[in-house]
């Protein structure tokens, strides 16, 4: 298996569908015109193709100097824990080196998102980059 990483658009939205169903992300599941606005509205979006098909990807938003988010890093089941999180991470990363601000939110309770991320060198730690985080809740309708 040789994976190659390339830039991508809202053109592969539907194998995007597949690897958030697999994935079991269902929120970005309900409404695909939104979805296709998320993307073509990101900053930069990478993805890990096995041959054509898109096995992972990370999708970013921001001005890219002050802010760069992960708002997205997925991978198939069945394409994990083989490295191509990781590169994903990597490659952004590095595309944006001087991003003052290089962040992601994930759920405290996962476990497994958690552990990776701490691999890879991000840390919950701000040491000397004091911040407060805020939220808006939605309104229920």
């Amino acid at each position: 298996m040789m994976i190659e990483y390339r830039e991508f658009g809202s053109e592969l939205i539907d194998e995007v569908y597949q690897i958030y169903e697999e994935s079991e992300w269902r929120e970005y599941l309900k409404d695909r015109d939104r979805l296709v606005r998320a993307f073509d509205h990101s900053q930069f979006i990478l993805g890990a193709f096995d041959e054509d098909r898109l096995v992972g990807f990370v999708r970013c938003v921001g001005d890219s100097e002050f802010i760069l988010y992960v708002q997205d890093l997925v991978v198939r089941p069945l394409y994990q824990r083989q490295g191509i999180g990781r590169e994903l991470m990597r490659r952004a990363s590095e595309k944006y080196p001087d991003a003052r601000q290089f962040l992601l939110i994930t759920d405290e309770g996962d476990e497994v998102s958690n552990a990776f991320y701490q691999s890879i060198g991000m840390t919950k730690d701000l040491g000397e980059y004091p911040i407060s985080h805020y939220f808006r809740r939605l309104k229920k309708e």
